[in-house]
């Protein structure tokens, strides 16, 4: 399996595809690269080279005990893009890794970046706090916590089979084949690395990140996202960006990049080459 190791020694798995201008895609919490197969499918097919790696403790990486913060997913990130030196690259985070692409483009500059997408993402900050009152209490991360170390195969299960597709809404057809792929995914990681996630994508603030970016980015979110709230995410994002477009989907839930897959894909081709 093609991996790189970072310069803290860590195993990171990707996946590289195609041909020409590089997407590069960062997952979501508990996931792998495999949660974008139809993103990565769709874009090859256009003649884009598409890129993605599984997250430290994630997937196919390493995993290990330590470095389960932002500052080491950024990292990771930037390692991925030198090692096959992407440039002119497309970033696409989803949820967790909307976080990560924020933070790895103001950590790491713009010269390898042409542009970035973030789709129901945790930017600029998930929890509850005297500067965020719309946040997300504390208590419900911990909530999180708890239940990952309970037991992690029944939390993965509950997780995608309600709140996470809209599957527990009114009039909602689950798909069965989708829960069980985002519960292999997630089995597939390690527990501490989910464990410590949970407080490096609630906790982190995006505020001076996204300020600082200069390139295009377009700000994706369903207003129905029960995971990642939409008010207190995606406008506030594209509120602090410099160069943002927000573009808000009536009853889109937080796993649209899966479920609304046609039109995600659509809306992302059209600003890649607008």
């Amino acid at each position: 399996m093609p991996t790189i190791t970072t310069k803290d020694g860590v195993e990171i798995f990707y996946k590289d595809w195609g041909s020409g201008q590089p997407i590069v895609f960062s997952h979501g919490w508990p996931l792998s690269s495999d949660d974008w197969d139809a993103q990565m499918l769709f874009f090859v097919g256009h003649g884009f080279r598409v890129v993605a790696h599984d997250r430290r403790g994630h997937g196919r990486s390493a995993q290990v005990a330590d470095g389960h913060d932002m500052d080491h997913y950024a990292d990771d990130l930037a390692s991925v893009t030198a090692h096959l030196d992407l440039k002119n690259a497309v970033h696409v985070g989803h949820s967790t890794g909307g976080g990560e692409v924020v933070h790895y483009i103001a950590r790491h500059g713009e010269s390898r970046v042409a542009k970035a997408a973030i789709l129901s993402a945790v930017p600029p900050l998930m929890v509850q706090t005297a500067n965020n009152p719309g946040g997300l209490p504390k208590s419900v991360f911990d909530g999180l916590q708890a239940q990952l170390a309970a037991n992690r195969s029944q939390f993965y299960r509950d997780l995608p089979a309600g709140p996470f597709y809209g599957y527990n809404r009114p009039g909602a057809k689950p798909s069965e084949a989708v829960i069980q792929n985002w519960w292999r995914q997630g089995m597939m990681g390690g527990a501490k690395a989910h464990y410590d996630g949970i407080v490096a994508f609630s906790q982190t603030d995006f505020t001076e990140d996204l300020k600082k970016i200069n390139v295009p980015v377009l700000v994706m979110h369903g207003d129905d996202d029960q995971i990642v709230p939409y008010a207190d995410s995606a406008p506030l994002s594209a509120k602090l960006l410099k160069n943002g477009t927000l573009k808000t989907y009536k009853g889109f839930p937080h796993g649209m990049p899966t479920t609304e897959a046609e039109t995600i894909n659509a809306d992302l081709l059209a600003f890649i080459k607008g």
